[in-house]
């Protein structure tokens, strides 16, 4: 069963339609900005809006992230993580890490309530996700299982490919009130987890996805929106674990 034309939820993150506006950052997250300015920025100018995506090019998408060591207070991080909620509701994506929004700093945040077809929920075992946010996280993979699905990033619009990653990973993450958190996600909910926190360590999905199954979001709709994406590995040569 397809999915509906506004966006493909896909992968981690629901990717806009090919055309699609990604709004260039406010500020550059280099140049001696530090991660405190940068959040403080943001906070004051989009304390009840949502903030612009960074677009892949651009180096804050692809240097390691500094861990979270209070650079801001805890009001204001608290309202930094809202503010990422909030963005990726609006997208719409099922997360965002803050490089996205041209941030250095290990934050993530996700959520997905997964409004898909029960045929697609099934085979991709895409269950609601619900909101956490994740700061300086690690993730490591749980037994030898793997899946390959499309998946998509707010950062990189109109395009989806196929990444096979671990089906089960263990996380373990601080959440806002700086408690420790260890959790295990499966299915649906590792590839947000493993996908998101990725991006803190300056990996997009393109570095991992399977070259000849990369495609625009017309093609992906048109031809290989099954639910386990067997047809297009065949049809387009590539390798699906």
């Amino acid at each position: 069963m397809r999915l509906t034309r506004r966006t493909l939820l896909a992968g981690t993150a629901a990717v806009p339609l090919a055309g699609a506006t990604v709004m260039p950052a406010v500020a550059s997250s280099g140049g001696g900005v530090s991660v405190k300015d940068r959040i403080n920025e943001l906070v004051d100018r989009y304390h009840d809006g949502v903030a612009p995506i960074v677009a892949l090019g651009q180096m804050v998408l692809r240097r390691q992230a500094v861990r979270f060591d209070g650079q801001v207070d805890d009001s204001v991080l608290l309202a930094f993580t809202e503010l990422l909620r909030r963005t990726n509701k609006v997208a719409p994506g099922v997360g965002l890490a803050a490089p996205q929004v041209g941030v250095p700093v290990q934050i993530a945040v996700m959520e997905d309530p997964a409004p898909v077809p029960a045929e697609i929920a099934e085979a991709r075992q895409r269950y609601p996700l619900e909101y956490f946010a994740a700061i300086n996280p690690e993730y490591r993979p749980v037994g030898s299982k793997r899946r390959g699905f499309f998946e998509g990033c707010l950062s990189m619009p109109g395009w989806a490919g196929v990444v096979n990653r671990p089906l089960s990973v263990q996380a373990t993450y601080l959440d806002v009130a700086g408690q420790v958190r260890r959790r295990a996600f499966d299915g649906w909910q590792a590839r947000i987890v493993q996908h998101e926190f990725d991006h803190l360590r300056g990996v997009v999905y393109v570095d991992k996805v399977e070259p000849r199954s990369l495609s625009t979001i017309e093609a992906y709709l048109a031809n290989w929106s099954q639910p386990v994406p067997t047809k297009a590995a065949r049809e387009l040569g590539f390798r699906l674990d």
